[in-house]
């Protein structure tokens, strides 16, 4: 099997990752990286150029596996495009929101690549996009080859799918983004167990351990008691999340607790696209049985609408709990405004629920200590640091020991690092090698082929 990964800049963003099998052509994911602005924030697809490409297989729908997707959609005009049932509900209303978004940017920072797709033509992708079942096998063929996929759920989020490849007397599995442990939303993966050829993996909780006593159902219960806390001492509670996948299950957590009075009365803000999905996930609750999410919960919590006239550097001051996105405070976002003005207050509470790339505003907040100067660049607001900010371990990514003992048991031939950074991608390569020592393990250098 002939591999490259398309990502420019390895590490976490324009996930995507070109494999030969025989004759057949395949594009695993076409992210975005959202650290990047332009063409630059796209795979590198050069090298898909001067042939047919067979397939483009989806693993779940986060920006950064699908973000540039319509823009090899449209060279490859003929190519279909495979992904799970829930996947196919939640695609196109993904690539609308970020078209929205890249337009935006067009406007305010002048970027005269954006947009990189338009609505027109994502509506014209529609009929090309196909979801399949999860658990039940499909081949694709060439002509003079074949292939047989499977998707088995992957948890993290819904929809998301590891791909079993299975060609001639070969088997390839790619782990897409994977949580092996339940959520309030969702199940964790359901990945098969025993031998694969090569395996290619995600690293990114390689850098982390989880502390002692940090399980799920502590830092749960950790983040109520710090609403609670926070409300009863007259703060507001920031909580930064995801619009797919995370804002849903932070609704249903809260409702949760809610609904067994272990959470105080206060006003509960959320609004944005990832309102919007909460749509969604009731329809593939109903349609698939993949997820668990009721939008009814969304009344029963009294929810308000955040918002629209929110003055950066400035508390609100309502008492409340905000769920806004986006996860990591990106800049010119609910979250990255209301933080600029709940920061200055030893009253309030910031609290982080899913993973924050260190260069991004909330990873840097993250980072800082209580006291310090924190500069909110494009809100023109500096001010000391005297919320509390908290990290709470909901990740919708796998402990890396998890992921470790998922590897070796595959005893796979070879074994390919993705989707994590250098800190990452190290530790899985050093456990590898003495866990797996029969297993050769590669870190793929971003547009270099591997024979794996």
């Amino acid at each position: 099997m002939k591999l490259i990964d398309l990502n420019r800049g390895g590490g976490i963003g324009a996930n995507s990752h070109f494999v030969q099998l025989g004759d057949l052509r395949v594009l695993v994911d076409c992210g975005l990286n959202p650290k990047k602005v332009g063409r630059a924030a796209t795979p590198d697809l050069s090298p898909l150029r001067g042939a047919p490409l067979d397939l483009i297989i989806i693993t779940h729908c986060h920006l950064d596996h699908i973000g540039s997707l319509p823009v090899v959609m449209r060279e490859h005009p003929n190519t279909p495009v495979i992904m799970t049932q829930a996947s196919r509900m939640l695609i196109e209303r993904m690539l609308h929101n970020s078209a929205n978004v890249m337009m935006r940017q067009r406007e305010e920072d002048n970027i005269p690549d954006y947009p990189l797709f338009t609505h027109e033509e994502i509506d014209r992708c529609g009929a090309r996009l196909t979801g399949l079942l999860p658990n039940h096998a499909k081949k694709f063929r060439s002509a003079k080859d074949e292939i047989e996929i499977t998707f088995h759920l992957a948890g993290h989020v819904a929809g998301a799918a590891g791909v079993e490849i299975r060609h001639k007397h070969r088997s390839i599995f790619f782990t897409g983004d994977v949580l092996f442990g339940n959520q309030r939303t969702l199940p964790g993966a359901k990945f098969p167990a025993g031998h694969f050829d090569t395996l290619v993996m995600e690293t990114t909780r390689g850098d982390t351990e989880r502390p002692l006593g940090k399980e799920r159902v502590h830092e749960v219960a950790r983040l109520i008691a710090s609403i609670n806390d926070t409300i009863q001492r007259g703060g507001s509670f920031l909580l930064p999340v995801f619009a797919l996948g995370r804002m849903q299950e932070i609704l249903s957590i809260v409702h949760d607790a809610r609904k067994f009075n272990r959470l105080v009365e206060c006003p509960i803000y959320a609004s944005g696209l990832g309102m919007d999905l909460a749509d969604y996930f009731d329809e593939i609750t109903r349609k698939t049985k993949t997820l668990q999410f009721n939008r009814g919960i969304i009344k029963e919590l009294k929810i308000k609408p955040t918002s629209r006239k929110l003055t950066p550097g400035e508390d609100p001051q309502q008492n409340a709990l905000y769920i806004v996105s986006s996860g990591m405070l990106v800049e010119r976002t609910p979250s990255y405004t209301l933080a600029s003005g709940l920061v200055g207050h030893a009253r309030n509470t910031i609290g982080f629920v899913g993973f924050c790339d260190p260069d991004t505003p909330g990873g840097q907040l993250l980072a800082a200590k209580p006291g310090d100067q924190f500069l909110f660049k494009t809100a023109n607001v500096r001010a000391k640091i005297k919320a509390h900010i908290e990290r709470f371990e909901l990740s919708g990514h796998a402990d890396r020991e998890e992921l470790l003992e998922f590897a070796v048991q595959t005893e796979a031939r070879s074994i390919v690092l993705t989707h994590g950074d250098p800190p990452a991608r190290a530790w899985f390569a050093a456990q590898l090698a003495e866990k797996a020592p029969k297993s050769r393990v590669f870190d793929p250098v971003p547009l270099q082929t591997y024979q794996v």
